[in-house]
């Protein structure tokens, strides 16, 4: 080839060159596992994480391969933190209250009895210091942490009998997440946590009396209207509850900023669609369960008066002697009694009209 042939044919190729984006002529390949707490059938929550691994791909120009496990496959659903502090694999998606054996502030940042809604957990994690919190909490065990997807709020849970007065939550065997079973170890339950895949085979042999998960999506595909077909409401435990990717700080600091903040975008987009899309099935999934037998029934207010009371006399006790979990919550309380006011006045005022008018209003 001569020296003007040369020059035409470079001079070709500079545009496509040219074109090619920065990030695709730099990046380098990476492959992660992330390890579910969450078993493949509950589709909302394993979703998330599909969610995120989708989302990464499609910014890196599939240079950052997440792949997505389901609880049990490589480590069982109540061991994603230790997964990821022992580098077992680079992340984790799930609920940090899951892990307040090790430390009660964790439970801050998934649900607290009593506590924040969805919307006042973002309100507070965004703008009232809840990150800085949670990123030295997580930070002590190795983690970066994102929030990654919100339920809203729960319902209370299936029991065998019906729970009318404190009496009949004496002894009762009760599934139960987080800090909301020393909440109901107050009140004279006998709390345990139990993963997921595991809560319906327990119910059946008679191990629970009663068992809680999410609401009436996951809750119709896990059966347990079949053995307990009394469900109550609210779950006032979990008002919403915030699912967290746990990122190890290892494979965290070798990312290049560029796939760095396709993580944070990715799990900006699961937060946001788990909660449309658990807004959007529950309805239609409380109708089928009501149809097959199901038999909703509120908390009395004796039961909910009680627990109130236990929730704020746990939340003193540990504070006495725990001093993250007393900083976390003199940040949280003041921020939730705030919330409540103005809730109160704009959105209660709404929602206890117009949820209703259809019916009363002719």
């Amino acid at each position: 080839m001569n020296r003007r042939a040369l020059l035409g044919a470079a001079a070709a190729a500079a545009p496509a060159a040219l074109a090619t984006p920065a990030l695709a002529q730099s990046a380098p390949e990476v492959r992660w596992r992330l390890t579910s707490s969450f078993p493949r059938n509950l589709d909302i929550l394993f979703g998330a994480p599909e969610v995120i691994a989708r989302r990464v791909a499609a910014l890196t120009d599939n240079k950052f391969q997440i792949r997505v496990f389901p609880a049990g496959e490589i480590v069982g659903g109540l061991q994603a933190l230790d997964a990821v502090q022992a580098g077992t694999v680079e992340c984790a998606h799930t609920a940090s209250y899951y892990y307040v054996g090790k430390e009660p502030s964790f439970a801050f940042f998934t649900a607290m009895p009593f506590g924040l809604n969805t919307r006042m957990y973002n309100a507070w994690y965004r703008h009232g210091g809840g990150a800085k919190l949670a990123a030295d909490l997580f930070g002590a065990y190795n983690c970066v942490g994102f929030t990654a997807g919100d339920t809203g709020a729960q319902m209370g849970g299936w029991f065998r009998k019906e729970v009318k007065t404190l009496a009949d939550i004496q002894g009762l065997k009760f599934r139960i997440a987080g800090f909301a079973g020393q909440v109901f170890a107050k009140m004279g339950a006998v709390p345990t946590q139990v993963a997921a895949a595991d809560i319906y085979p327990s119910l059946e042999r008679g191990t629970l009396d009663a068992v809680e998960f999410v609401g009436p999506y996951d809750d119709e595909k896990l059966g347990f209207a079949r053995v307990a077909p009394n469900y109550y409401f609210p779950g006032f435990w979990e008002p919403g509850a915030r699912l967290h990717l746990l990122v190890g700080k290892n494979a965290w600091e070798a990312l290049p900023p560029a796939y760095k903040a396709a993580i944070e975008i990715a799990c900006a987009d699961a937060d946001m669609d788990m909660t449309a899309r658990y807004d959007a099935s529950n309805p239609q999934a409380l109708r089928r369960l009501l149809a097959n037998g199901a038999q909703l029934r509120p908390w009395s207010r004796e039961i909910l008066s009680a627990a109130w009371k236990a929730t704020h006399e746990l939340y003193d006790e540990t504070s006495a002697k725990d001093a993250r979990f007393k900083t976390i919550w003199d940040s949280y309380r003041p921020f939730r009694d705030d919330e409540y006011a103005w809730f109160r006045v704009a959105e209660n005022s709404f929602d206890n009209f117009a949820f209703t008018a259809a019916q009363t209003v002719k």
